[in-house]
Order: structure tokens, then sequence, then C-alpha cells
């Protein structure tokens, strides 16, 4: 299986899945992780601006961890039969560990698109959470 992770800086798991264009990719074998490689995007497959296809580094992923994506992207991964996964976990190799022991933290979309769904002029009649203590 592989896992794609949003690091936009190389270093930490960056917000905004849809204009990110860079990744690590776990390789993860036997539930360990056996490989891990960056990949670069040109801006034309980043997922926001292809509103298509997947680009082809990522079209065998399986999961992408990120720290945030709208609503948007989120069900088109579905649909590609790709587990969106959110967290506040800012070290990718942190994450991927929890991750495959299950103790990854993880955030629904409501609570964590800090992105641009509402610039369209609709509303979708929901709030944001952010009043509620956990």
């Amino acid at each position: 299986m592989q896992i794609a992770v949003t690091s936009q800086n190389r270093k930490t798991i960056t917000e905004h899945a849809g204009k990110c264009r860079k990744f690590w990719i776990y390789d993860i074998q036997a539930g360990c992780i056996a490989d891990k490689q960056l990949i670069e995007l040109p801006i034309e497959q980043s997922f926001h601006a292809s509103q298509g296809a997947l680009a082809e580094p990522l079209v065998g992923i399986n999961v992408l961890i990120t720290a945030s994506m709208g609503a948007g992207l989120h069900q088109r991964l579905k649909q590609n039969g790709i587990q969106p996964v959110i967290t506040l976990e800012e070290d990718p190799d942190t994450a991927v560990a929890a991750f495959l022991g299950n103790t990854l933290a993880v955030l629904h979309t409501d609570h964590a698109h800090h992105c641009h769904e509402h610039e369209h002029g609709h509303h979708h009649g929901h709030h944001h959470g952010h009043e509620h203590a956990h």
C-alpha cells in the first residue's frame, strides 16, 4: 500500500491539499514503512488544477494524509478509492507510523477546511463547530 502526505515545505504536514505540489510517498509493506520518497508535481497536476484524473505519481496511493482539505477534494479522493485523512500531527513520519498503528488523531472535514469552499456564492448551511470544546 502507498500513503501520500502533503508537505509543501518538505518538512511538515501542510494544509491546503488541493494546492499542494510536494508529497512524501511512503511504501508500506507488512505494516511497516519500506520506502519514502519526495515527489513534486507541476502546478497543472495539483488537485486544484486537475479536476479530472489524478497526477501520475499519485495514482497508486491508498491514503492521503494532510492538515486540511476542502469537502470537494475529500469526496473526489473517496471516489478514487483513496482514504482522506486530516490530522493536526505535523511530522510526516510520526503521522504515518501512527496511522499504521491506528493511533493517529484525525479530524473531520467540517472542522478542518480553511479552504475556499465558500467563495462560490453558495452557503452549505453548516457551521464549523469551533465553539465546541473537545
